[in-house]
């Protein structure tokens, strides 16, 4: 277990006061087995009237609303957790599900939904032929599947930090042969979509104390991956930018559908055109002294 400080603060400046929108903040670290959250503070400058709920999936969302005008927008979300996912976990994947085809059972494909579907278009059948070339046999290994296809992504997919806001298509990604890791996260969660597998984006911070692993520059930065639900196991991690199988070194904030739900930061303002001047994020995920990994 390691203890761990998270601090991502994002601000916005402008070059005459704006009207601020409400924004959504989605920056309170989401609990599980793996994840026991300490304490979460988020502070805003200007100030706002901050309040809380939960969406569909369950992840804790805050809403900011803004009663004056401002030239800069500051959010400051500082959490206190600790981390207790091992290296190498071992999945009691279901009798049923070891092998892929697999079936879900009825109640699973029901609350399973959407969660099953792609949602990006793929007329040609590109996307899903390119999932299809990597099922080794039939039947195959369900998770040695799921492996070789987070595999793939990063074998056929190179990384490349993006800033701009959006994300690409499945298509998109494997066309233009890069990404950053919400793509990669997105193009694998739509690949095993097109083999019947239920999948979600999760997006939340990455712990990189050794500075080995791809998406982050320093001890730690915001990050995308993805789960997929297999019976027995439950939701299992991958995190096809790193080729990571469990959750080891990731901090879930938020999952969803799609990756645009997930985003940490989202509003507007009321201005002129040429108003908005810069944004910028700097995150910090730091151990507790002599509490590394």
């Amino acid at each position: 277990m390691i203890t761990l400080t998270i601090r991502h603060r994002t601000s916005y400046h402008y070059r005459q006061p704006v009207m601020l929108g409400p924004h959504r903040l989605m920056l309170r670290p989401r609990e599980s087995r793996d994840v026991r959250l300490i304490s979460s503070e988020i502070a805003v400058t200007p100030a706002a009237v901050v309040t809380w709920a939960q969406d569909v999936f369950g992840n804790a969302v805050a809403m900011a609303n803004f009663q004056t005008l401002s030239d800069h927008l500051v959010i400051e979300s500082v959490a206190e957790l600790q981390l207790d996912a091992v290296a190498w976990p071992v999945f009691p994947i279901a009798a049923t599900a070891i092998f892929y085809p697999l079936r879900y059972s009825d109640d699973d494909w029901t609350d399973l939904g959407a969660l099953t579907v792609p949602q990006y278009p793929d007329p040609a059948g590109r996307l899903r032929d390119w999932a299809r070339a990597i099922v080794r046999s039939n039947p195959t290994d369900t998770l040695a599947l799921l492996k070789d296809l987070s595999a793939s992504v990063s074998a056929a997919i190179g990384y490349q930090s993006r800033e701009d806001e959006g994300t690409q298509s499945p298509i998109e990604t494997l066309e233009r042969g890069w990404g950053s890791c919400r793509d990669f996260a997105v193009l694998f969660v739509e690949a095993v979509r097109t083999l019947g597998f239920g999948a979600r984006i999760v997006s939340g911070y990455l712990y990189n104390p050794t500075g080995d692993l791809v998406g982050s520059v320093a001890a730690g930065a915001t990050h995308a991956w993805a789960e997929v639900y297999v019976p027995g196991a439950g939701w299992i991690t991958f995190d096809p930018t790193n080729r990571g199988v469990g959750s080891f070194n990731l901090i879930p904030v938020a999952v969803a559908r799609d990756i645009r739900q997930a985003m940490p930061v989202v509003g507007s303002f009321i201005g002129m055109t040429d108003a908005f001047e810069e944004m910028s994020v700097e995150v910090l995920v730091i151990s507790r002294p002599g509490d590394g990994r």
